[in-house]
């Protein structure tokens, strides 16, 4: 590890941790996308020269996500990003069955995107059960199953936490709602392009993506619908999507999400990022001991997520003296006092602890000597 005082250049070095807030765009999906920017500006749903190439570009990028999912390209909704898909999936599944019952299950982890549109729907006479989780963040899924109800029309639970990165047992889950038939739905906006998302191994019935998360745009996502589900259509105008999302197509960024699916299949499996992790996590152990502590799953964890604490300090704090540094706390500051991530608290991490979390997230282009360089910035201030 790097030793001794910072110079001035080291002080200023910008580096990049918060890969599961956004990602850059990879340079093959932007060079995916460029003739669609500039060239290719038919309306694909118009027949005739501009439109048929626009047409066939949108299909060969479903092709392309299908190819990621294990799904068949007709199954997928191209949406404008990862919350678009959630409320498609909640607010789709409860609209369409509430014949058959109000009630929907979820955790008390999941993204604002799936717990907003849950607290919607309660004002509209759903019946939402909000499932506890341990002290690394897992659901268990008995707990799933016994909170079923004759009333219980889906149960949405998140692939893995985007703050502490904790695989959920999505196949066990989904087994749970198979058996009961009721429909399952998983938020895979931070698992996809990181660990296999196969739709057949987790079993799933509805899925969302967030291209900003995997080296596609913001402003671009999918929603996998299983043969023979149907939703009640969010977006309402004219049949595009197969009817089940209106809207003209975003062509450039379809093609970009397409180009960023086909790439993530060459990544998914590898350790690169996930060595690096554990360098990092080794690093801060070796240097912090005791006053640094690991929140979410030791093991059951996204390969490129780590979220540490240290004991008495406030994450804010450390990080607004790394302005170069682009790292996340889910704490929140209001007036003078410091409200520490829900998702933390919902995992009984005592404030003490919660309050000086910091979420490193890595990506492709992370170095080790981005790492050492951290953990000696880290050094110095924590000091």
């Amino acid at each position: 590890m790097i030793r001794g005082s910072l110079s001035q250049s080291d002080l200023m070095k910008k580096i990049y941790l918060d890969f599961n807030a956004s990602t850059p765009i990879a340079p093959e999906v932007l060079e995916a996308m460029e003739p669609f920017l500039r060239d290719h500006y038919g309306n694909p749903s118009s027949r005739h020269w501009a439109g048929i190439p626009a047409k066939q570009a949108i299909e060969h990028a479903r092709e392309q996500v299908a190819g990621l999912l294990g799904c068949f390209p007709d199954e997928l909704v191209f949406t404008s990003g990862g919350t678009e898909s959630n409320n498609h999936a909640i607010k789709g599944a409860f609209f369409a069955l509430k014949h058959r019952g109000n009630h929907i299950i979820t955790t008390q982890i999941e993204h604002p995107a799936i717990i907003k549109p849950c607290q919607f729907l309660e004002k509209l006479d759903a019946n939402i059960t909000y499932i506890p989780v341990d002290q690394h963040g897992k659901v268990d899924p008995e707990s799933i199953r016994n909170a079923i109800t004759s009333k219980t029309i889906l149960i949405s639970v998140m692939h893995a936490n985007n703050e502490v990165g904790t695989i959920q047992d999505i196949g066990q889950i989904s087994h749970i709602a198979r058996e009961q038939e009721i429909l399952f739905h998983t938020d895979a906006a931070q698992s996809i392009g990181k660990i296999p998302t196969l739709v057949s191994d987790l079993g799933v019935d509805l899925l969302s993506v967030a291209g900003h998360k995997i080296y596609a745009p913001k402003g671009i996502g999918v929603l996998y619908i299983r043969r023979g589900v149907n939703l009640e259509i969010f977006m309402h105008g004219a049949g595009h999507e197969a009817g089940r999302r209106a809207g003209t197509e975003n062509v450039p960024y379809i093609v970009g999400l397409g180009a960023a699916c086909e790439l993530a299949r060459s990544w998914v499996g590898t350790t690169q990022i996930k060595d690096i992790r554990d360098q990092f996590w080794q690093l801060l152990q070796e240097e912090f001991g005791e006053r640094v502590v690991l929140n979410g799953h030791l093991t059951k964890r996204l390969p490129n997520t780590l979220n540490v604490s240290f004991v008495g300090m406030f994450g804010a704090e450390i990080l607004s003296q790394m302005e170069n540094v682009a790292a996340t706390t889910g704490s929140a500051c209001h007036e003078g006092t410091v409200e520490f991530s829900p998702v933390l608290k919902a995992m009984g991490v005592p404030a003490k602890t919660g309050m000086g979390a910091i979420r490193f997230s890595l990506g492709r282009t992370t170095t080790i000597t981005e790492i050492e360089w951290m953990v000696n910035r880290l050094k110095n201030i924590v000091s």
